[in-house]
């Protein structure tokens, strides 16, 4: 026996309860949030994967886009249409699609789209929670090109509060 061998614990046994998850934004299916000026799509959720990660699809309208926060897990972005202006620890910086960011846990950050046209991004956290906090926050709506409920300013100021208030529930500090 090497010390490789002694160091490596053995990889568990397949798990047959859990299955082949198969995302796609146009299924039916897909749950959609109106949130921080956006429309996400849950694309893979925390149930779907044992809480290890989850998959939001993130449309971004020029202006939209979350206030400064941060959270004590990893956040990975891929900006597949557009360009997304990322604020990293008060640094900004442009990223164009087919660039990936990561943010690192517990560094402050938002993104904002100041383009003058809409963005697309994956968003990946790991582990998983962020999916259910928006679901908790936002609004459900029809689709990816539903238009967001129009909410009077007593309705906006409700989701802020309500945002702020499960933050610590789902490790994330608004700043």
């Amino acid at each position: 026996m090497t010390d490789r061998d002694r160091a490596t614990p053995a990889i568990p046994d397949d798990d047959p309860g859990r299955t082949l998850t198969v995302a796609n934004p146009d299924d039916p299916a897909t749950t959609y949030i109106s949130l921080a000026g956006g429309t996400y799509a849950m694309l893979i959720t925390g149930k779907q994967t044992n809480g290890q990660y989850c998959l939001i699809d993130m449309r971004i309208p020029d202006g939209g886009g979350p206030p400064p926060h941060r959270h004590d897990f990893e956040e990975m972005f891929t900006i597949l249409e557009g360009e997304i202006e990322f604020t990293f620890r008060g640094e900004k910086h442009l990223v164009r699609a087919g660039s990936t960011v990561n943010i690192p846990a517990n560094a402050p950050h938002n993104f904002r789209n100041t383009s003058g046209a809409p963005a697309r991004m994956l968003c990946v956290c790991t582990p998983a929670g962020q999916d259910e906090y928006f679901l908790r926050v936002g609004d459900e709506v029809a689709g990816k090109d539903a238009a967001p409920p129009q909410l009077t300013d007593n309705e906006m100021a409700e989701r802020r509060q309500r945002a702020a208030d499960l933050a610590p529930e789902y490790r994330t500090e608004m700043l």
